[in-house]
């Protein structure tokens, strides 16, 4: 059988009309039967770049034995001018992540998913110490399995103090070679006492790297570290 988080995971590409903007990462979360697609908020709108798709694509399994079938599922993100996503702010500010709720009777007959739920977010905070082993799960730079449609993991570990707000925002920060295209990705944690559907402690959601201003490019390395949003903030965004 498939590695189950695999079917946790989705690509996505956005679009404006016909044109193709972006690839991106993302995942399905699961609450009182309504099902919601999760991914970075900036994959959806991004003011300062210009990024301002009218669409997505979500590329779903629709046999869980042949991984090479698939069907392109459309998303707009629009309706009557009012977006269809929820995104959320709190005291340090906006928060990167967004969720939009999906109309099951919609999807592709036979889909194939294994949605997170609100029994994988962690409990107890001191339980996720510094260095603890984690995976980020997405698209990278677009890239995939292309004949199985299949995500790709990176190895990556806590590198801020897990339950503290680093810097004051509400997320912690992972030491992990990412890149473009990554964002959206599940930050996860392996958990042997989960449920066998799906054993992993969803932690985060991957949002971007972390930088210096005072950096000198060409002369200092990237700092390698990234921006992984508290996944409590799904309680939130799914109510």
């Amino acid at each position: 059988m498939i590695e189950p988080l695999l079917l946790a995971v989705a690509r996505l590409s956005t679009f404006a009309g016909s044109r193709v903007l972006t690839a991106a990462s993302g995942f399905f979360f699961e609450r009182e039967e309504r099902l919601f697609l999760i991914t970075s908020r900036h994959v959806l709108v991004d003011s300062p770049s210009g990024h301002h798709p009218d669409r997505i694509e979500v590329t779903l399994h629709v046999d869980a034995v042949d991984l090479s079938r698939s069907r392109v599922f459309q998303i707009p993100l629009y309706e009557d001018r009012r977006s269809v996503w929820r995104q959320a702010t709190d005291s340090g500010g906006e928060i990167d992540v967004a969720s939009i709720e999906l109309d099951r009777d919609a999807l592709p007959e036979g889909v194939e998913i294994r949605p997170f739920t609100l029994e994988h977010l962690q409990g107890p905070l001191e339980e996720v110490r510094l260095g603890s082993a984690l995976l980020v799960v997405g698209y990278p730079l677009g890239f995939y399995d292309t004949v199985h449609h299949l995500a790709v993991a990176r190895q990556a570990t806590v590198a801020s103090a897990f339950g503290v707000r680093f810097q004051g925002r509400g997320y912690f920060l992972t030491d992990a070679r990412v890149h473009r295209g990554a964002s959206g990705s599940p930050v996860v944690m392996q958990d042997p006492d989960g449920p066998a559907s799906l054993p992993w402690k969803l932690l985060g959601i991957h949002s971007a790297q972390m930088d210096m201003r005072s950096r000198e490019r060409g002369v200092d390395e990237s700092l390698g570290l990234n921006c992984a949003w508290y996944a409590d903030i799904l309680k939130t965004l799914t109510d």
